[in-house]
């Protein structure tokens, strides 16, 4: 048995017969590493492994919130048009995370090669499970129907095409057999990524919340935006986690995005979203509308944007929800008698 002086030559004597080397940092790689993705540290990227130590303050469960007042808002408070909003955001939300989960799990983190990415990954994973038990819980709560709330993603034409959308532009990275040394092959991998962490986390999630959160702001439904509140911190570092890596990857095979597929992106998003709102907000409800929602989008889009070295794709968009960057940044305080929640604490305030 080795003692701990005796370490250093053990390792010197195994490099020089033939054995294994020690791993060298430099050699770390998001994609395309040949290092051992087994071997944690040395840390190449000590910002991924930030993220995951980060993720862990985040903890909470739905169980935690107090949704008594939601049941009676619910049922004796919101108008027809209010329930609506609030069911179909539900609707599309409850397939939005499942697909988020699918696609971190199985087709982003196997081609990770630096261990410290894919160990926040999996906390990413667990996240979304834990958001989709969030809005079953919600459903199940209100005693909604929970056949034909999760059926309406399939039905609902404008639910449905953000769904098919997604589908298709993250089935693109899902295949095992990618070949991430094939420039072709890298571009569909990067821009798939892109549009997961840039648009349905970094637009689609971030924005999608904002019209139950447009009710909590008026004093209904208060269980549920609370439980919207700490979903959406942790989809905040999601996107930047995921913007980071893209920064990353661009950087490292030193490859830059095709101009026309990244405007082709931001346009099918647009259109989806714009057809999304202005189902869910057929009818305006106090303080929010179709125009106000699609508009934020096109502001977030332009910052998610920004982030990755690109042009801004809807130049002039303004910033209609200012109040939404603190849902996802202050520390929340909770009475302990009306709530198990004492305190969400955020790991850090993200720079945008």
């Amino acid at each position: 048995m080795l003692d701990w002086d005796d370490e250093p030559k053990a390792q010197t004597t195994a490099a020089a017969t033939g054995g294994p080397a020690p791993v060298n940092v430099d050699d770390k790689r998001v994609i395309n590493g040949e290092t051992d993705i087994n071997q944690l540290a040395p840390f190449k990227y000590p910002w991924a492994w930030e993220y995951f130590m980060n993720a862990n303050k985040n903890h909470w469960t739905p169980l935690d919130v107090n949704m008594a007042q939601d049941v009676h808002d619910y049922h004796h408070r919101l108008t027809p048009a209010e329930k609506h909003v609030y069911e179909n955001v539900l609707a599309y939300l409850t397939t939005s995370d499942i697909l988020a989960m699918r696609n971190i799990g199985l087709a982003v983190m196997e081609k990770m090669s630096a261990p410290e990415l894919q160990i926040y990954q999996a906390r990413q994973v667990y996240e979304e499970a834990l958001h989709t038990w969030t809005y079953q819980h919600c459903i199940e709560t209100l005693n909604l129907d929970q056949s034909e709330i999760y059926n309406r993603y399939r039905v609902v034409p404008e639910i449905n095409g953000k769904i098919q959308l997604a589908n298709r532009r993250l089935d693109a990275a899902m295949r095992s057999d990618m070949n991430l040394r094939n420039p072709d092959e890298l571009q569909d991998f990067v821009m798939s990524y892109l549009f997961f962490a840039a648009v349905f986390e970094g637009c689609w999630f971030y924005n999608g919340f904002s019209p139950i959160f447009a009710l909590q702001r008026r004093g209904l439904m208060r269980g549920t935006g609370e439980q919207l509140q700490y979903i959406l911190r942790d989809e905040a570092m999601h996107f930047s986690f995921g913007l980071k890596v893209v920064n990353q990857i661009l950087e490292e095979e030193k490859i830059t995005l095709d101009p026309k597929a990244v405007r082709e992106m931001w346009d099918e998003s647009e259109a989806a979203e714009m057809a999304y709102a202005n189902y869910v907000l057929r009818d305006p409800i106090l303080g929010y509308s179709a125009e106000y929602h699609s508009e934020q989008f096109r502001f977030v889009a332009n910052r998610r944007a920004r982030t990755v070295g690109l042009e801004e794709p809807f130049p002039g968009a303004k910033n209609v929800s200012p109040w939404l960057d603190e849902q996802a940044t202050l520390r929340k305080e909770k009475n302990f008698f009306e709530t198990r929640v004492i305190e969400y604490q955020t790991g850090a305030q993200l720079e945008w």
